[in-house]
C-alpha cells in the first residue's frame, strides 16, 4: 500500500528534477529585474527606518541603479547586457552579505538580518532566472519560416520544445484583449451608425 502512495511522488520529483536540469523552471529576465527592484527598494526603506541607515541604504540605491541599467522591458537605461548581469549578480550578492557583516561602518542587528535575507532571496532568484536575450521578432519570424519550410508535414511539432509557459501566457492575453477592443470598437461604430441613422 506504502509503495502504490510514494510511486507517484517519485514520479513528480523525477519531473521536477528533469524539469530543473534542462532549464524549465527558470523565470523570464523581467521578473528577476522587478525582484530586484523590490529588494533594492526594500533595503533603502530599512535604511531610512534604521538608526544605522548608511549600509542599508546604500546597497539598496546600488541594487536598483544597476538593475536600472540591465537591457530589458522594465530597465530605464539599458546600458549592460544580461549576459554580463548575470555574472555581475554574484558579486552583488558577495557585496551584499560582505556590507552585513563588515566591521568599519555601524549596522545594528535588524538590518544585518534584513541585508542577509535580501541577500539568500537574491540567491535563490539568481539561480532559478533565465538570462536568455529576447531575439528579434523579424529572426523569430525567419526562424520560424526556414523551420516550417523544412520540416515534413507528418514530422511537425515531433522535435519542437515546448514553449514557455510565460510566453505562452502572454500571447493570450495579449490575444484576449485584442479580441476586446475589437469588440469594442466595432460596438462604437455601431453605436455612431445607429445615431447617424
Amino acid at each position: 500500500m506504502e509503495g502504490a502512495i510514494e510511486l507517484p511522488a517519485a514520479r513528480l520529483s523525477c519531473r521536477y528534477a528533469r524539469r530543473m536540469s534542462t532549464g524549465g523552471a527558470k523565470r523570464p529576465f523581467w521578473m528577476h529585474q522587478l525582484v530586484e527592484y523590490i529588494l533594492g527598494g526594500g533595503l533603502v526603506a530599512i535604511g531610512t527606518q534604521s538608526l544605522t541607515p548608511i549600509v542599508p541604504s546604500a546597497l539598496g540605491a546600488t541594487l536598483l541603479v544597476y538593475a536600472a541599467c540591465t537591457k530589458s522591458p522594465v530597465a530605464a537605461f539599458r546600458l549592460l547586457s544580461r549576459r554580463v548581469h548575470r555574472f555581475v549578480d554574484p558579486l552583488l550578492i558577495a557585496l551584499l552579505v560582505f556590507g552585513a557583516v563588515q566591521p568599519w561602518i555601524d549596522v545594528d542587528a535588524a538590518s544585518q538580518v534584513a541585508i542577509g535575507g535580501v541577500a539568500f532571496v537574491y540567491l535563490v532568484v539568481w539561480i532559478q532566472s533565465s538570462y536568455a536575450e529576447r531575439v528579434p521578432r523579424s529572426e523569430r519570424a525567419a526562424a520560424r519560416t526556414a523551420t516550417t519550410a523544412t520540416t515534413a508535414p507528418g514530422d511537425r511539432g515531433a522535435g519542437s520544445s515546448a514553449p514557455d509557459r510565460s510566453t505562452e501566457m502572454g500571447r493570450s492575453m495579449g490575444r484576449l484583449v485584442g479580441r476586446g477592443v475589437a469588440a469594442a470598437r466595432s460596438a462604437a461604430t455601431r453605436r455612431q451608425s445607429g445615431n447617424g441613422g
